[in-house]
């Protein structure tokens, strides 16, 4: 006697969950798309969300890596614009400088970044480095030639020494900088 409840038990049971999914069917094709947030930019291609990026060289070495929390694509000029990047950028000895700020714009091509608010550019680490930090308030890089510069105002910190001025060059590749104006420095003899 409990086999036909069972089967009737069934036969309404799979009654409802398909009038439940054609009435959810229904819901969703006739719905009303909700409009678009005001502010929303229609014209970004994706975001990225905590990632990170090593981009290569013609010869397939690492040339720079990115990391951030935040990433959009332009439509439009397909540049992407980023949210507290860190770029590590690595010298001829494969170690790396690493470039912060509060935010970033790269070109389609990769072959500029700009980074601005609180840039903090730190050389390699390691044995056989002398240690050096250089803070601004804007930079752009130029990661295929290994070169940053900016003509905004500069400190850098190398132990014993401090310079400031106004305007920056380094290279990357080669380990060099140099001012390019109101040069100013301070030398702290090691004791």
């Amino acid at each position: 006697m409990n086999a036909p409840t069972l089967n009737w038990r069934m036969i309404l049971g799979v009654g409802l969950l398909l009038a439940a999914l054609l009435s959810s069917w229904a819901a969703l094709r006739n719905r009303e798309k909700a409009p678009a947030v005001e502010g929303q930019d229609a014209g970004v291609d994706y975001i990225l969300h905590d990632f990170q990026i090593v981009a290569l060289d013609e010869h397939g070495k690492e040339s720079t890596t990115l990391r951030a929390p935040l990433l959009e694509r332009q439509r439009g000029d397909q540049t992407l614009n980023i949210t507290t990047p860190l770029f590590e950028m690595p010298d001829k000895d494969g170690k790396h400088w690493t470039l912060r700020a509060q935010t970033g714009w790269l070109s389609a091509k990769g072959d500029e970044m700009k980074l601005r608010g609180n840039v903090a550019g730190d050389s390699p680490a390691g044995p056989g480095v002398v240690p050096t930090t250089f803070r601004t308030d804007h930079l752009d890089v130029f990661p295929k030639d290994n070169r940053a510069r900016t003509d905004a105002l500069v400190t850098m910190t190398r132990p014993g020494m401090e310079q400031s001025g106004v305007g920056f060059e380094v290279d990357s590749k080669n380990n060099t900088y140099h001012f390019l104006s109101q040069s100013k420095g301070r030398y702290t003899p090691k004791r």
